[in-house]
């Protein structure tokens, strides 16, 4: 009878051991690979709302008239991208935005007066190059814009002003779908006549935007 139960206790601690064998991890089994995370990919359509601030001075025979113009700009933009292969990104973007810039008359004859840019719309050409999730890029193309002059106990005028705009920015996509950025633009609009004379416009705008990518 002893042996007999020796024997059972013998048999059970072995099969105890081989199952205790069975879970332990097989050493020879070789690591899954290592599957890196896809780049992000910049092409396609998209469309957002931008901010920011714009700031410099009137151009032509009257320009000087008016105090340089600096005030909030903002309003919304629509584009599209193609990340090529080598990894530039080529693209197109319309934006259209409302504008207070505006300059006040510099000179007791003309109190009053003033000159005011209301909106500020572009159509430019872009190229960057995709790193991941960053890309810089520069940009240049058509700028245009409504100007009003307004001039107390004379004839007011407005008119649209032709020009063009280059400049610079960084996007930076947040989300597969949603990107921000920062841009830098310079801005030239024609000289044009006006109630006070020949006015253009020369500005500097800094901005903000946020995009949605379908």
């Amino acid at each position: 009878m002893k042996k007999l139960l020796s024997l059972s206790l013998a048999a059970l601690a072995l099969t105890a051991g081989a199952a205790s064998a069975a879970d332990l991890p097989n050493r020879k089994q070789a690591p899954a690979p290592y599957v890196a995370a896809p780049s992000y990919n910049w092409s396609g359509s998209y469309i957002g709302i931008n901010a920011g601030y714009g700031f410099g001075s009137f151009s032509g025979a009257a320009g000087s008239q008016f105090k340089n113009p600096s005030n909030f700009v903002g309003g919304g933009q629509i584009g599209f991208n193609q990340q090529l292969a080598n990894k530039v990104v080529v693209g197109v973007e319309g934006d259209f935005d409302y504008s207070g810039l505006q300059g006040k008359a510099t000179s007791t004859g003309t109190a009053g007066s003033k000159a005011r840019l209301d909106t500020l719309g572009t159509v430019r050409g872009r190229l960057g190059y995709a790193m991941d999730r960053v890309m810089p890029y520069i940009t240049a193309g058509y700028a245009g814009g409504n100007e009003k002059i307004t001039i107390p106990g004379s004839n007011n005028s407005s008119g649209w002003r032709n020009g063009y705009a280059v400049g610079a920015g960084i996007d930076y996509a947040l989300t597969n779908n949603v990107s921000a950025r920062v841009e830098g633009l310079y801005v030239s609009l024609e000289n044009k006549n006006t109630a006070a004379g020949k006015v253009g416009n020369d500005l500097g705008i800094v901005r903000t935007a946020l995009n949605y990518k379908f």
